[in-house]
């Protein structure tokens, strides 16, 4: 025999706090009031309009033009929410009369049907789901200002329709985006695959425009950072009108390396050097990893050319008999790790790393750790995105943008020690 259990569910205990005659406000009561009056009364002379006639007048016999034929019959009872709170009103309901005489409901385009809340109160959930929080705390923080507060669902729903604008996003042409710098990187992060909790990689790339203004081009979630799934992404915004950068800056991932030789080998490519300190002290003990890291900090962040390429070779000198594997990991990267030399000094700063890209994992990763495992992978390219895109995370212009347009030297640093 089926049940209906329905009923036995406890509806959501309401907060005791923000309840007693200390938190009335008269003000915020009329307030309401006088936006409830504006609310039916616009949805009133909506209907007068369409009828051509106040309350209880009736439309003259074989009149033309004289409105659309029908009556008035009753009212009924809405609730709408907006960033002015709950209110309930009374709309005006009336039956219209069709050309073969048929009648049919009157549906007011001011308050279409099933709209219960305004365009600014789904603006102001998403934005609290994407300030770092769930759906549920979502429905616990708005509380306060909507009676009855709002379902998980409804947060749900309300963050389903971004999708729309991020499909939009995603097809969207890149051919008069002045790219000349090429930031990629990627994270990890864990998502719902078929009922599992899955680690896969949310694969990011960002351009730098010409006037030193970052964009975020695309978001891919991918398996891992394989070739293919590099080359993926990258042939994406290929494929929508991206020109040749002038510079890449890569994290030194070996599957990132291998797409941006086969599609630009011309151009040319800065390791992130904080990727590479990190590879270097996997190739030492522990017990050198304080002097590895003073030695590298002083070569990579000293202040002229002619002092990195100084610092460079006398740092190869010492761990070549220190730890050899560190020195042969350096002259592995090769001049790809001391590109940015050959920009103006102003421009080191953003040119040494990608931590453009890694703020943006950051502020990612601090706003889902309220969900352990986030529903798709779908929603975590979406949900980086809107960071982004809704204002949560401002992107800046790069140091050094003043200087932009200067173009690199072409002699290499000297790499010979």
């Amino acid at each position: 025999m089926k049940t209906d259990i329905t009923s036995t569910i406890a509806a959501p205990p309401q907060p005791e706090i923000f309840t007693g005659d200390d938190w009335v406000d008269p003000l915020e009561t009329e307030i309401r009031g006088r936006i409830q009056g504006f609310i039916e009364a616009v949805a009133e002379q909506e209907l007068q309009r369409l009828l051509s006639r106040g309350h209880y007048v009736r439309r003259p016999a074989g009149a033309a033009g004289a409105g659309v034929a029908g009556h008035r019959h009753g009212h009924r009872n809405r609730t709408l929410r907006g960033t002015f709170g709950e209110v309930t009103v009374q709309l005006p309901r009336a039956r219209l009369v069709n050309p073969d005489g048929t009648t049919r409901e009157w549906k007011s385009a001011t308050f279409p049907a099933y709209k219960r809340r305004t365009r600014q109160v789904d603006a102001l959930i998403a934005s609290a789901y994407l300030s770092g929080t769930n759906t549920r705390r979502v429905r616990r923080a708005l509380g306060a200002l909507f009676a009855r507060g709002v379902g998980k669902d409804v947060v749900s729903r309300t963050w389903r329709r971004i999708q729309t604008d991020w499909q939009a996003w995603g097809k969207r042409s890149l051919q008069d985006e002045p790219i000349v710098r090429l930031i990629l990187d990627g994270t990890v992060v864990r998502v719902r695959v078929d009922k599992k909790a899955t680690s896969v990689s949310l694969l990011v790339a960002l351009g730098v425009r010409r006037d030193g203004q970052k964009v975020l081009l695309g978001v891919r979630n991918m398996g891992g950072e394989s070739e293919a799934a590099w080359r993926a992404l990258l042939d994406d915004l290929v494929g929508r009108g991206l020109a040749t950068p002038e510079l890449l800056i890569m994290d030194g991932s070996a599957g990132l390396e291998k797409a941006l030789a086969a599609l630009w080998p011309e151009v040319p490519v800065q390791r992130c050097t904080v990727h590479k300190h990190r590879n270097l002290l996997a190739h030492a003990p522990d017990k050198l990893h304080e002097e590895l890291s003073a030695d590298y900090t002083d070569m990579i962040y000293a202040k002229t050319a002619h002092e990195v390429e100084k610092r460079r070779k006398a740092f190869l000198r010492k761990w070549r008999i220190k730890c050899r594997p560190v020195a042969d990991s350096l002259e592995e990267a090769g001049d790809r790790l001391f590109t940015f030399t050959r920009f103006p000094d102003c421009q080191w700063k953003s040119l040494r790393t990608t931590n453009a890209i890694e703020r943006l994992h950051e502020e990612f990763k601090r706003r889902i750790k309220t969900q352990t495992v986030l529903p798709s992978s779908d929603t975590a390219a979406m949900l980086f995105w809107a960071l982004v895109a809704s204002g949560q995370v401002i992107l800046r212009k790069v140091d050094g943008w003043q200087t932009i347009a200067v173009p690199p030297t072409d002699k290499p640093i000297d790499l010979a020690a």
